[in-house]
């Protein structure tokens, strides 16, 4: 297996940027792309916010924020983020013709041996590989949100993925301080399809009027243990990303996942969230 030393993340948005800063975290040189320069820049904020955060919480030196800087390379240009790339890290919004799109980019821009991994939380692996003419070399990297907390990484096995590609997934992911867990590609693999079976009962609760929202995150928090409600997360992950996954597991696995009214109604009201500052909760 080839020593892998340059990765390309291709998204700067909330997952893109802080896949970015755990690459250059794990000591990975690092090419953060997006389609314009605000979005590049944004995101290259935003891992500027994390730097300074782990510095005043003690948790890195002054050096060391300094030493990653200089391994982030941003660019607004798919070309240069692919060129000598070792590893991809595809992690464009959940629309599959968006990724098909940009796979056939990766295949003609990127090295013929570069490893290539979706951060797709529920889209097909296996659809994605079988449009490169080596499917081999592709598996899924489902990382969580806010990624520079979160420990773990989902991979997901498609189904001609090589023993190869999954190793180099683990070793980058363990150079990223992160936990794995191997699942064979499913829709929604293991997490998504828990997460969004909880969250989407919650918004029949919600509409139901069986309780507040405030109270149904605060049961699932004290009485479960979790460490978010399901409202909170929801907020967190944005509502229309959480609607286009459930529409996506209902159609492959059923009634069961049939989005909630409320969800959606919440979703065509423009609450995506705490990234336009109002969904479930005003912020």
């Amino acid at each position: 297996m080839t020593q892998i030393k340059t990765v390309a993340v291709l998204g700067a948005g909330t997952m893109g940027h802080g896949i970015a800063h755990a690459a250059i975290a794990g000591g990975y040189l690092t090419r953060m792309y997006d389609v314009d320069d605000a979005a590049v820049g944004k995101g290259t904020a935003a891992i500027e916010v994390i730097l300074r955060k782990t510095l005043e919480l003690g948790k890195g030196t002054a050096a060391d924020a300094e030493a990653m800087r200089q391994r982030l390379t941003p660019t607004s240009t798919l070309r240069d983020a692919l060129q000598d790339a070792d590893f991809v890290i595809e992690a464009a919004p959940e629309k599959i013709d968006l990724k098909l799109a940009l796979f056939a980019q990766i295949e003609q821009l990127a090295p013929a041996g570069a490893v290539i991994a979706s951060n797709t939380s529920a889209l097909s692996i296996t659809e994605l590989a079988g449009s490169l003419k080596v499917p081999s070399r592709v598996a899924g990297m489902h990382f969580f949100n806010p990624v520079h907390r979160m420990k773990l990484v989902e991979i997901v096995q498609a189904l001609e993925s090589s023993t190869g590609t999954l190793a180099a997934i683990e070793e980058v992911a363990r150079a990223m301080g992160k936990e794995t867990v191997l699942v064979r590609e499913s829709p929604g693999f293991i997490t998504t399809r828990v997460n969004a079976s909880i969250g989407n009962e919650a918004f029949y609760m919600l509409m139901e009027g069986v309780a507040s929202a405030r109270d149904i995150d605060k049961a699932l928090k004290l009485g479960l243990n979790h460490p978010m409600g399901p409202f909170e997360l929801v907020d967190l992950v944005g509502l229309d990303t959480r609607l286009s996954i459930l529409e996506y597991l209902h159609r492959s696995l059923g009634e069961k996942y049939r989005p909630c009214p409320l969800l959606a109604q919440y979703v065509k009201a423009g609450r995506l969230g705490r990234k336009v500052g109002r969904g479930v909760y005003d912020y």
